[in-house]
């Protein structure tokens, strides 16, 4: 720090400047990583919002210069745009990585990374335990393409026996969606070092307030943008991080396929990130004591949060993750129709899809997330038909469990 202020608006290293080395907190970062100079006289506190399409050159040499790559200058938002910085900016903060690409979507993200890696012949190894859009780029995209994909169980067994020649990715969801599993981070680490393997994770459960994979050495780390991060269901976006090197793969992937983010779009992903900190810790919270009371229900057959003693992985998150999360998964004992009953009694939870809103929301992953998935391929991920999938916003708590206990009676 210098006065007091951050200089530059810039956080080089997350260090504070003249402070003994000291690092600063992830919601600090949150507020002020990736944003201009807002020191100078009459400079505005919220970040501008650019919505120009296309950029001026000041000369036809400019415009050569960029075409050879001499050039950082914006030229198309499909290519670059100032708003769209600050968002990138500010989730390479975030996640402790060299750079960030923000993109149109969650999917647009994970696909514009995986293909920014993979090439006709690749293989690629992935949990089985995947939000269903990734599972079926997985299943019914890449076989088209010529990519193999092997999966493998959250516990990893058999992967040993599918690594080859042609193996280039690890990809992994961890917490899962919608049950909750984990993966060790540190097994796929070594696995991924021992075979030279690029190491993926979608991190969108945990967040980076949570959990912290490229410190532990993961190459890249995508996020479905929508949810906590921009934390207000007002957007769809999706975000990729890691080395600068691997991002301007991911970048090319994004210019080429058409999967660019929207500045209004990026705006509201800037705003929504300033109170990540405080929406996960009532979130989280909340969270914990719900899934504490409905596993204490008589109607509820299982409760899924790694918060819980009795969730399989609850010591893994306790090593791996500064905190729970707020998404949470139960059965109840009635299977499919009792599960439709109840998610039709709610009312101060939404029957709705997508997660990581500030408001509660419930919804049946067979008819959401896990649609057109066989019983066998629900079953080897732990989904039954009567699994209910859980977001839990930041509402007060004794109202959410007055809700579930009405819905449950």
């Amino acid at each position: 720090m210098r006065g007091g202020r951050l200089h530059d608006g810039k956080l080089p290293g997350e260090k504070l400047q003249g402070g003994a080395g000291m690092r600063l907190g992830l919601q600090t970062r949150a507020v002020h990583a990736g944003e201009p100079n807002r020191h100078g006289v009459g400079g505005p506190v919220a970040t501008n919002v650019c919505h120009s399409s296309t950029f001026t050159f000041s000369s036809v040499a400019e415009m050569k210069k960029w075409a050879e790559g001499k050039s950082k200058a914006y030229i198309y938002t499909r290519y670059g745009n100032p708003t769209l910085a600050v968002a990138e900016k500010k989730i390479a903060a975030l996640e402790g990585a060299e750079a960030a690409v923000v993109t149109a979507s969650g999917m647009a993200a994970i696909s514009s990374a995986l293909l920014g890696a993979l090439k006709t012949g690749d293989e690629v190894i992935s949990t089985a335990d995947l939000y269903g859009g990734s599972y079926r780029l997985m299943r019914d995209v890449f076989p088209d393409m010529g990519i193999k994909v092997h999966l493998v169980g959250t516990d990893l067994a058999g992967m040993e026996e599918l690594v080859s020649a042609k193996t280039k990715v690890i990809y992994v969801e961890t917490p899962t969606n919608p049950t909750l599993r984990l993966v060790d981070l540190r097994r796929v680490i070594a696995f991924a070092k021992k075979h030279k393997l690029v190491s993926m994770i979608d991190n969108t459960f945990a967040t980076p307030l949570q959990q912290q994979p490229i410190a532990m050495g993961f190459d890249m780390v995508v996020h479905s943008a929508t949810k906590y991060l921009g934390g207000h269901s007002d957007i769809i976006a999706g975000a990729a991080a890691g080395s600068a090197a691997w991002m301007k793969r991911v970048q090319q992937m994004v210019i080429y396929l058409g999967g660019s983010m929207d500045p209004g779009a990026a705006y509201l992903l800037i705003r929504g990130m300033k109170t990540i900190g405080l929406r996960m810790e009532r979130q989280s919270a909340n969270t914990l004591a719900v899934a504490r009371y409905l596993e204490k229900h008589p109607k509820v057959a299982r409760v899924y949060y790694p918060g819980l003693r009795s969730h399989p992985d609850h010591v893994l998150a306790k090593r791996q993750m500064s905190g729970f999360g707020a998404m949470m998964a139960f059965d109840l004992k009635g299977g499919l129709a009792a599960a439709r009953r109840f998610c039709e009694r709610v009312r101060i939870f939404l029957l709705a899809a997508s997660l990581g809103g500030v408001e509660s929301l419930v919804i049946l992953p067979i008819y959401s997330s896990h649609y057109d998935m066989s019983m066998k391929e629900l079953a080897r991920v732990g989904v039954s038909p009567g699994t209910v999938r859980m977001s839990v916003g930041i509402e007060d708590v004794g109202d959410l469990i007055g809700d579930l206990e009405w819905a449950l009676g």
